[in-house]
């Protein structure tokens, strides 16, 4: 895992301040079979200047055992790799640090149960491009991981005009945001990601842009069985077409809300705006508004699944909080997942 020195300062200051700690300690356990995990590589890094910092690597003995007699300063995270899957455990400063448990899962390439729960796309116009920001939550009701490195564990369709290239980002359950790759497929468009999807909820987000048209224009297609896709646009931009309904409108931030109707929609945009927090000082009265500055997803990424959750419940209720962006591990070869 790869993670840029921004992320690890953020890192440390969240976790600060720092304290010496003893030795890493504790016991994998298989939650698949509920019994300790024998032979699973468990690996100790420090967050230093220059990101992930390699300490020392055991495995589990045949009680699921480990002991890692290191002291590491600041803050420190074990890793645990387990039938091909990376497990990541956060160790704040001042914690204790043995008798840790890291629970580990079998993977399977069946995909089970496991389904798209929620889809969302933010369309926001501003400066002659429209930004596009996709959350894609993928739900795992079992007690395995869904690994499928072939297929891929979703499939997303790209409109071809797209300006640069996407940015992917995954976050397991309890877990960091890591920057992965698109694979690219043999359907035009159609990409997939490989991401192991552990028991829980697992998000993609997804941002790219394109240039917009005359009048603007934005269109898609829904590749998966689960969750209804949902369209989102900032106050001041209002979407029209036959394929969407609005269902809704958020009261603080005043964001509309779009149900697709099928698995193809193409929709007309109208006005310009950007989406962001109430508190923003930007909007002068403390209020929801339309700032010119682009955010980034990361720190829109909480608003944006407050947004999916409200969707499902009865009313809106927003959620605003800043997670920490912690880019990550390399993936295969394929499309690039880098934005401009």
């Amino acid at each position: 895992m790869r993670i840029s020195p921004r992320a690890v300062l953020l890192a440390g200051l969240l976790l600060a301040p720092t304290f010496a700690a003893a030795a890493v300690s504790g016991t994998v356990m298989n939650k698949t079979t509920s019994r300790p995990q024998a032979d699973a590589v468990v690996s100790l890094y420090r967050l230093g200047e220059k990101g992930m910092e390699p300490v020392k690597t055991v495995k589990s003995d045949a009680q699921g055992a480990f002991r890692i007699d290191e002291e590491v300063q600041g803050p420190h995270i074990v890793q645990t790799i387990y039938d091909g899957v990376v497990y990541t455990k956060m160790i704040p400063p001042g914690t204790p640090s043995e008798n840790l448990e890291l629970d580990v899962y079998a993977a399977t390439s069946k995909k089970g149960k496991t389904a798209v729960s929620q889809h969302m796309v933010l369309i926001e116009p501003m400066g002659g491009i429209l930004h596009i920001d996709e959350s894609i939550i993928v739900n795992n009701p079992g007690n395995s991981t869904y690994n499928d490195s072939k297929n891929g564990v979703v499939r997303v369709y790209l409109p071809p005009e797209i300006d640069g290239d996407p940015r992917l980002t995954a976050t397991s359950p309890q877990s960091m945001p890591v920057q992965r790759d698109l694979l690219k497929t043999k359907t035009e468009g159609v990409f997939a990601i490989d991401f192991p999807v552990k028991p829980g909820d697992t998000r993609f987000d997804l941002s790219y842009v394109l240039p917009e048209t005359d009048p603007p224009v934005f269109s898609g297609k829904v590749l998966h069985g689960g969750g209804a896709l949902r369209l989102v646009v900032p106050r001041g931009v209002t979407l029209t077409g036959d394929d969407i309904e609005q269902v809704g409108e958020e009261p603080r931030t005043h964001a509309k809300v779009y149900d697709v109707k099928g698995t193809e929609y193409s929709v007309t945009v109208e006005g310009s705006g950007t989406l962001q927090a109430p508190d923003n000082p930007a909007s002068g009265d403390g209020g929801a508004g339309i700032q010119a500055i682009r955010p980034r997803i990361y720190s829109r990424a909480a608003l944006i699944i407050g947004l999916a959750l409200l969707i499902l419940l009865a009313g809106f209720l927003l959620l605003y909080r800043r997670p920490l962006p912690l880019p990550g591990a390399d993936a295969p070869a394929g499309h690039r997942g880098k934005r401009k």
